[in-house]
């Protein structure tokens, strides 16, 4: 073009950059520079790997996942002194050219077409890579994940497991901040909601009956994709690794993986979820339209077993044991197991609600028997929950600084009124008072507890009086009086 303008191949030459050369062999050639360019079948210096190489695409037939760092550095073993650590890119390069030119075939994906308010897609996902703390705790965790497939729209809930509980926690939550309910409702096989048929057909695999409770409660499809077949769903697959990454960047801008308590993280992350869907209300509209409302009234997130409390002061659920107040001894009392906590109810009223452990076959309070240890002190040193009964690690040290200073009957009594004196105050304090005893290298004995035990002042509020106004109950009762 510039040829043309100017008129010499001087001036183009100038203009483009090149040598008069160079622009007059392009000009006579008709041709753009990229229109030239032709690939190179010839090699310019000695390939270093042409002895081996039978031998390395014997291996790759033979195991096609076999990567090329790990092909090359076995080869070093091999033959010491013959290849250097430079050539290992050299190396890939010729892999991956042999894998595109004579290797086996590759799996091919296939893209799907996604109808607007069909198909919900879930699953769990670990979050234990972004070590989340609680006050400094790390905090093992689990969300569930729910995706729909159309427009990506997704919803999470915090759980602790993959039980049938939290599937349900999850799926209700989805469906109330939803509004509505799609067609279909896909799942891997996760023991919550399937399970093996027959011991002979790994492959085969049913819904739970109470999975399809829930699924037929809201008159949804349930959906499962094949065993060991994670593509299927990989719509939830591939979101799960995108919501952790976007988690991962919000954490990095707040400057700390630590939180004040669950319910700040929780909102922490849905606030991330909430932000996320706004860039897909477009295409939330559209499927909205095409699913029903939510109508059906939401089920119990819990599941209620009965229970005889034994005279160990126990419960047993589901191969775990709750301690519950020794005055339920020998009553039938009912246990609702929700996906964090349990309640125990007797005579239609709550007496406990006790915070589930993931992980532990035994909860044992101390505040539920440390009446009758101090009644029965040589039960202690042997019973079958004796490390329960040390509710933080301080407990156990003072326990053990007692056990080296006195003897064995002696310390356990002195241990267990101090834990009763943590079981009627505060057990907070009891704690700050054994470390500052420790410090003082002062032995954590009663008296000495007692004795510097923080003392705070109670303060009662100050209230106003709240002075009622008769004339708003008169015109209440005006309100309701008509004529027959």
């Amino acid at each position: 073009m510039e040829h043309q303008r100017c008129g010499t191949i001087g001036m183009a030459a100038m203009k483009a950059n090149m040598t008069p050369k160079t622009a007059s062999k392009y000009i006579k050639s008709g041709e753009l520079p990229s229109a030239q360019i032709t690939e190179r079948d010839w090699r310019t210096r000695e390939d270093p790997f042409e002895a081996i190489w039978p031998e390395a695409e014997f291996k790759l037939k033979e195991a096609p996942e076999l990567q090329g760092k790990a092909l090359f550095e076995w080869f070093c073993e091999q033959y010491p002194e013959v290849f250097q650590e430079g050539q290992l890119r050299t190396f890939q390069r010729k892999i991956k050219r042999w894998r595109a030119t004579d290797g086996p075939n590759k799996e091919v994906c296939f893209p799907q077409v996604h109808e607007p308010g069909k198909r919900l897609s879930f699953d769990f996902t670990h979050m234990d890579a972004l070590e989340i703390t609680i006050r400094g705790e790390p905090f093992a965790h689990l969300l569930f994940h729910a995706v729909l497939t159309y427009s990506n729209w997704q919803w999470i809930r915090i759980c602790h497991s993959e039980s049938l509980l939290a599937l349900r926690s999850g799926i209700q939550s989805t469906f109330l901040q939803l509004g509505h309910l799609p067609q279909e409702i896909w799942s891997d096989h996760s023991s919550a909601a399937t399970h093996q048929i027959g011991a002979d057909q790994p492959r085969d695999r049913a819904f739970n009956d109470r999975y399809l409770e829930l699924t037929d409660h809201f008159g949804v499809k349930p959906k499962t994709i094949q065993v060991n077949s994670p593509h299927e769903n990989g719509d939830v697959e591939s979101a799960n690794g995108a919501l952790k990454s976007r988690v991962n960047q919000h954490l990095l801008l707040r400057g700390s993986r630590d939180f004040e308590d669950l319910d700040t993280y929780r909102n922490f992350l849905e606030q991330i979820v909430h932000k996320a869907n706004r860039m897909r209300s477009v295409k939330l509209e559209k499927e909205l339209t095409t699913m029903r409302p939510l109508k059906k009234r939401l089920l119990h997130e819990y599941e209620e077993k009965p229970a005889r409390v034994t005279s160990w002061s126990t419960v047993n659920i589901h191969k775990k044991t709750f301690s519950v107040p020794s005055r339920l001894i020998g009553e039938k009392v009912k246990v609702r197991l929700y996906e964090g906590c349990a309640e125990v109810w007797f005579a239609g009223a709550l007496q406990e609600r006790i915070t589930r452990t993931p992980g532990r076959t035994h909860q044992i309070n101390y505040r539920h028997i440390i009446d009758w240890l101090l009644r029965k002190p040589g039960a202690f040193c042997n019973y079958r929950y004796h490390e329960d009964l040390f509710p933080q690690l301080r407990f156990r040290k003072a326990y053990d600084e007692l056990c080296d200073a006195l003897p064995q009957r002696k310390a356990d009594i002195e241990y267990l009124r101090i834990l009763k004196h943590a079981a009627y105050n505060n057990e907070n304090d009891v704690y700050e008072t054994l470390e500052m005893l420790h410090e003082l290298a002062l032995l954590p004995t009663l008296h000495h507890v007692e004795e510097f035990l923080p003392q705070r002042e109670v303060s009662i509020p100050e209230m106003n009086a709240f002075e009622v106004s008769l004339s708003s109950y008169d015109q209440l009762i005006g309100g309701t009086r008509h004529e027959g």
